[in-house]
C-alpha cells in the first residue's frame, strides 16, 4: 500500500476526511511530556529544553514515548510553539519552573526578524518528523504542528507568557499596521514550517492558539481567524488537500465563524464548551476534537469515567477525536492516562 493510501487508512485521518468513527481515535495533547519518567530521563540527558526540541533523536524518542506505552491514534511531534521567533532570530530561552523568556519584541523592530533562515534553522525538527514517521506503526497518524500567529506573537511582544497578554493587545490596538505586520512575517513562516513538516512525513497538522480566548469580537476576526484563513490556504496551495486541525482556546461563541471562514477539518474544544452546543452547532459542520478536563486525569476514578462517558455519549454519533481540552499536566499518574485510553477504547453505541 503506498503511503498516500495508507495515510487515508489511519483512523485520525478519516474522521478529518468527514467519517464518522467509534470508537472514535484518541491522541493526547502533550502527551510526550513530564507526567512519564521515560521522558524525564530523556529530559535530563538532552540538558536544555531546547537541546531537546532541536536533537532529531531526543525528540523521536520522547514522541514515540506514549505511543509504546498507551499505542494512541495519533504521534505529535515533540517540539515548542516558539521554534518559530527563534528561527527568525528572537532568541528564546526555557529557564526552569519559569517557562519560556524571549526579549521583548518593539514593533519598531520586527524588520530585524529574518525569515530566510528560518528552514534551515529548523532542519532538526524536519529531520526529527522523518525518523519518527520512520518509527511509528502504519495505523499511526503523525501530526506536526505550530503556534498560531496570535499566540506566539503575544510571548514575542511581552517576552514571556502574561494572565491575559495584555501587553500584545496593547500593541495590536495602539500600533495595528506594525502588529499587522509582525503577523504576516508569522504567517509565511507557518506555511513554510508547517509545509515542510508535511513533506517530511506529518500527516497532518494542528495550529494552536492557546491565547486565542483574551480578545474582543474584531481582534479575534484580524489576528485570529483571518491569520489562519491564511496559514490554511497557502499551505494548502504546497500541499494540496492538506488536512489541518485549528485549536483556538476559549473561543467557544467564535468557533462556528472561525470553522466557517477558516478552512481547518476539525477544530479543537477547550473543556469549557459545552457538550450540546458541540453536537448540535458543530458537528453538522465539521469534525471536533476534545475536551476532557484535564483535571478529571488527575482525579482519575469515577470522576475521570464519568467525563469521558458523557463525551461519548454527547459526540460519540458524529465526527469525534477524543483528546483532552488542553494539554495534559505533569502532575497526572500514568496509570490514569492508560484508564482513560482503555475507556474510549471499550466504548460501545
Amino acid at each position: 500500500m503506498d503511503q498516500d493510501a495508507s495515510r487515508k487508512e489511519r483512523k485520525l485521518i478519516r474522521v478529518l476526511d468527514g467519517e464518522t468513527v467509534f470508537p472514535p481515535p484518541i491522541w493526547v495533547m502533550r502527551q510526550a511530556g513530564r507526567y512519564l519518567p521515560e521522558y524525564r530521563a530523556t529530559r535530563a540527558e538532552a540538558g536544555g529544553f531546547l537541546d531537546l526540541c532541536y536533537s532529531p533523536k531526543m525528540a523521536t524518542e520522547v514522541t514515540l514515548q506514549p505511543i509504546r506505552r498507551y499505542g494512541f491514534d495519533a504521534a505529535i511531534l515533540f517540539s515548542d510553539i516558539l521554534v518559530i521567533p527563534d528561527a527568525l532570530g528572537q532568541p528564546v530561552r526555557f529557564a526552569e519552573g519559569e517557562g519560556p523568556r524571549l526579549d521583548p519584541l518593539d514593533l519598531g523592530e520586527v524588520g530585524r526578524l529574518d525569515p530566510s533562515r528560518v528552514l534551515d534553522h529548523l532542519a532538526p525538527v524536519f529531520e526529527a518528523v522523518e525518523r519518527i514517521r520512520a518509527g511509528l506503526p502504519g495505523e499511526t497518524t503523525l501530526l506536526g504542528f505550530c503556534g498560531a500567529p496570535w499566540t506566539v506573537a503575544t510571548y514575542m511582544i511581552a517576552g514571556r507568557g502574561t494572565p491575559d497578554q495584555a501587553p500584545a493587545r496593547r500593541a495590536a490596538l495602539s500600533d495595528p499596521d506594525g502588529f499587522a505586520r509582525l503577523i504576516d512575517i508569522l504567517v509565511e513562516a507557518s506555511i513554510a514550517y508547517l509545509a515542510r513538516q508535511m513533506a517530511s512525513g506529518a500527516d497532518a497538522v494542528q495550529i494552536f492558539d492557546t491565547w486565542a480566548g483574551v480578545l474582543d469580537e474584531a481582534e479575534f476576526d484580524r489576528w485570529v481567524i483571518e491569520p489562519t484563513r491564511r496559514i490554511v490556504a497557502g499551505l494548502r496551495a504546497l500541499v494540496p488537500g492538506a488536512r489541518v486541525i485549528g485549536f483556538p482556546k476559549g473561543a467557544a461563541a467564535s468557533l462556528p465563524d472561525f470553522a466557517a471562514r477558516t478552512g481547518v477539518n476539525a477544530v479543537g474544544l477547550d473543556w469549557t464548551v459545552p457538550l450540546g452546543y458541540a453536537r448540535d452547532v458543530l458537528q453538522p459542520r465539521i469534525a471536533v476534537q476534545g475536551n476532557l478536563d484535564p483535571l478529571r486525569v488527575i482525579m482519575g476514578g469515577k470522576t475521570l469515567d464519568e467525563g469521558v462517558d458523557r463525551i461519548l455519549e454527547t459526540l460519540g454519533g458524529g465526527r469525534l477525536i477524543f483528546n483532552l481540552g488542553h494539554g495534559i499536566t505533569p502532575d497526572a499518574d500514568p496509570a490514569m492516562v492508560g484508564r482513560l485510553v482503555e475507556r474510549v477504547r471499550a466504548a460501545r453505541r
